[in-house]
Parts: structure tokens; sequence; C-alpha cells
């Protein structure tokens, strides 16, 4: 039998990041749930806000998500009338994603509550940390590793 150090878990990184993304995501879940939305279709909406409408592929590769779970992420927006998935038009295999006038209204009613939750963090984690800590977030996303099928 192989035993671990008891200084696994405190190491992995894995873990940490997760348990992280589970606590802080749950508290914008829960900020966000007042205008239905949990933190990932407002993700969803905003960069889509942005670009008005984008193939799956380059949506997934955004918000570094697989392809998969972004089209089940999508299938509640796009029932709520928030975002169409459609076949493109120069290639039937690519699928666009749009944001509808439904959704761009229920991302702008949405945005003073992630204000909110995001003011409230930084004022507890602190300005200068939290913007290290997207820093090396961003960073953790140039490691060279290749998560999902390409």
């Amino acid at each position: 039998m192989t035993t671990t150090s008891p200084n696994l878990t405190e190491q992995c990184n894995n873990l940490a990041l997760r348990k992280a993304a589970r606590y802080l995501g749950a508290t914008y879940d829960k900020a966000l749930a007042p205008v239905g939305l949990r933190a990932t279709q407002f993700s969803i909406l905003q960069k889509l806000s942005v670009q008005r409408e984008v193939t799956i592929s380059a949506l997934a590769d955004m918000i570094a998500m697989d392809r998969t779970t972004l089209a089940s992420n999508l299938k509640p927006l796009a029932r709520d009338g928030l975002v169409t998935v459609e076949a493109s038009p120069s290639d039937r295999r690519a699928r666009i994603v749009a944001i509808t006038p439904e959704g761009l209204a229920r991302m702008k009613k949405a945005v003073p509550l992630w204000q909110e939750v995001q003011t409230r963090f930084e004022e507890a984690f602190g300005s200068e940390g939290a913007g290290r800590l997207r820093t090396s977030l961003a960073a953790v996303l140039d490691t060279g590793f290749t998560p999902w099928a390409e």
C-alpha cells in the first residue's frame, strides 16, 4: 500500500483552484439569481454583447470551455430566448451563436448585480490582490496544456 504525504492536498494546484472557483462561483451565482442567470450564463451573454455573434468554437475559446459543455450551457439561454444558435450560412458544420435583444436586456439588468459582488470581492480581497489574481489566472491559460480535443 502506498501512502501519500498529508501535504499532497495542500500542494495540489487543481484542488486549490477548484475550491476557490466553487466558492467564488457560488457567490456570483447567488448575486445574479434575481435576474435568473448563473455566472457562466452571464459570462456568455457578456461576451456575446461585445461580439454580437460568433461561432460556438470561437466562443468556447474565448471563455476557455470545451464546445460540448458550452453547447449545454447555451441550451437554457436559447430556450429562454436570450441567444440564438443557428447553422452558419457559409459553413453548415459551424454553429453561430448570437445574443438577442432579450439577452442584451437581461445582461444589462445583471450588470449592477455583478458589479456589486465584484466590488465586494475587491474590497474584501484588495483591488491590487484581485488584479494580481486575474493576471495569474490568465497566465494559467498560457501554460501549454491542451485539455480539450482539437
